[in-house]
């Protein structure tokens, strides 16, 4: 059993895929505000 590309191209796997990448950035935003940032402030003192 092989699977196309073709197979992958509904509106439904890209809508999968485009949420996953977006969390993906909404996680690594807010790492980086939370985290990063007070990191940054606190070794600047």
């Amino acid at each position: 059993m092989t699977a196309t590309l073709s197979e992958f191209e509904h509106p439904s796997w890209v809508t999968a895929l485009a949420t996953f990448a977006s969390y993906g950035l909404v996680l690594l935003a807010m790492t980086i505000l939370l985290f990063g940032v007070p990191y940054a402030v606190f070794t600047a003192l």
